[in-house]
């Protein structure tokens, strides 16, 4: 397949590939006419000549040229692949996932305390010290879940704080952690492991009733609500349900199956259920716009609502909202991060390819 040809549009990319700009991401690559090697945008490499640069719309068109992947930023991995500051610090991280980072930790490592905190807003929408954060408070929460008193899953987390370690688990719950040990209304959280990060389950003996990225931004409110609605708290532990949609996605990871049957609930008002419903008949490896999702619901008028319906999904993965992409097909947004809906839809290709 033949290069993007040399129009006012390439000196656009030119000028992101100079400025390393991420909002390429996942959209354009480059490959260097004088070395024969493909990159993101964001390659920290040294720049090539504007004449020696050919732009392609996917690595499998620079592939097809001829263009072989670079070995500094990874152009056909994940996007957080390509970040070596990335890598460094999830690497750090996954080591000691108990321990209490601070930017003078993360200095220490020789790295820019701005320069980390920037990389993972831009990729993962939090800081490096939330994502820390994040997963001391999930290994609380196992510790809990597993009948630990509080105060010992206070320090199994790492939180010297007792009042801090409440105080977190308040802000994603609505109700501190005591509250949650017994449950009520039948709802129980449990964290799960992906190859994509952890994710939240909430589910009872009959249906899963949320399935969220630790990482999302929205989590919080979501969780939340679904506490006020379980009478002002939700338990933790796991279900037959959270065991089988475990199960389902741990075969989806791995390229076995895309087909989620989960029985699910869905909160929302009827337009947004019809428009989660239309999400699950879309087929693993295909996707659509959010106007060609609007047409299919018989509302080609309304796709700001339908994008809104698709942006307050809270079914991670299987209710598909992944698979809704920009009409000139860039990836546009993600709660759970555009390098996570590029991996999704990737699984999904080699899924369909059989």
């Amino acid at each position: 397949m033949d290069s993007l040809p040399l129009t006012p549009d390439s000196a656009a990319l030119y000028d992101a590939l100079i400025r390393r700009d991420p909002a390429y991401e996942g959209r354009a690559w480059v490959g260097v006419a004088t070395t024969g090697i493909f990159c993101r945008l964001t390659c920290p490499a040294r720049k090539p000549r504007p004449e020696n640069c050919r732009w392609f719309a996917s690595p499998a068109e620079a592939l097809a040229a001829g263009f072989r992947p670079c070995r500094r930023c990874h152009p056909l991995g994940l996007e957080a692949e390509g970040d070596p500051v990335l890598r460094r610090m999830l690497d750090a991280l996954n080591a000691e996932p108990g321990r209490r980072w601070t930017e003078a930790g993360v200095a220490a490592l020789g790295l820019d305390p701005s320069t980390v905190r920037r990389a993972f807003k831009r990729h993962y929408g939090m800081s490096f010290l939330e994502l820390a954060r994040q997963m001391r408070l999930r290994k609380g929460a196992r510790a809990l879940a597993g009948g630990a008193p509080v105060i010992a899953a206070q320090l199994d987390a790492g939180f010297d704080s007792a009042s801090g370690f409440r105080e977190a688990f308040a802000r994603l719950f609505g109700h501190p952690p005591a509250a949650m040990v017994q449950g009520a209304g039948g709802l129980v959280a449990e964290w799960l492991d992906t190859p994509l990060g952890g994710m939240i389950a909430v589910a009872d003996d009959r249906s899963l009733h949320l399935l969220e990225f630790t990482d999302r931004k929205a989590l919080a409110a979501e969780l939340q609500r679904l506490s006020k609605a379980a009478g002002g708290r939700i338990g933790l532990g796991r279900t037959s349900i959270t065991d089988g949609a475990e199960a389902q996605l741990q075969r989806y990871f791995v390229g076995e199956s895309g087909d989620f049957d989960v029985p699910l609930t869905l909160y929302g008002t009827p337009f947004l259920r019809e428009v989660w419903e239309e999400l699950r008949r879309i087929p693993p490896g295909a996707t659509v716009s959010y106007g060609e999702l609007a047409a299919r619901i018989g509302r080609p008028s309304a796709v700001r609502a339908v994008a809104r319906a698709v942006g307050s999904n809270q079914l991670a993965v299987v209710v598909p909202c992944h698979r809704v992409i920009g009409a000139d097909g860039s990836l546009t947004g993600y709660a759970g991060g555009l390098w996570r809906k590029q991996a999704l839809i990737a699984i999904e290709r080699k899924l369909a390819a059989g």
